[in-house]
């Protein structure tokens, strides 16, 4: 299986203080491997530059497409979330964004989320 994070998918493990990569060992039980698109990483470097509570978690995100050693891919569109709506359909989405993952829900395509706060799904 081939995931696709979207920015505020590299913010929950400093927001919300869980390890997306264990939430994910739970839920997935096949193989499985995580990319981001190059708009991702372009804002998650722009909120490091700013003063905001989530400035830290963009590094912290930052720190983790490194250590998890994520693949980046390269998409026509500029705009993130158009990206990711027109991501190959083998992606899974992960992402917080209700209005993306309505979008997405209706073309049929897997999604996976954070519910309650606490733990990740997958749709």
């Amino acid at each position: 299986m081939k995931i696709v994070f979207d920015t505020n998918f590299f913010l929950i493990p400093v927001k919300f203080k869980i390890d997306v990569f264990a939430e994910l060992d739970r839920i997935i039980e096949e193989k499985y491997e995580v990319f981001t698109i190059e708009q991702v990483v372009r804002e998650l470097r722009g909120l490091t530059r700013e003063n905001s509570r989530d400035a830290r978690a963009a590094r912290f995100g930052l720190e983790l497409l490194e250590k998890k050693k994520i693949k980046i891919l390269k998409t026509k569109e500029r705009d993130t979330d158009r990206a990711m709506e027109k991501i190959d359909e083998s992606f899974v989405v992960a992402t917080l964004d209700s209005e993306l993952r309505k979008k997405l829900a209706k073309k049929g395509r897997k999604v996976i989320y954070l519910r309650a706060k606490k733990y990740l799904v997958l749709c």
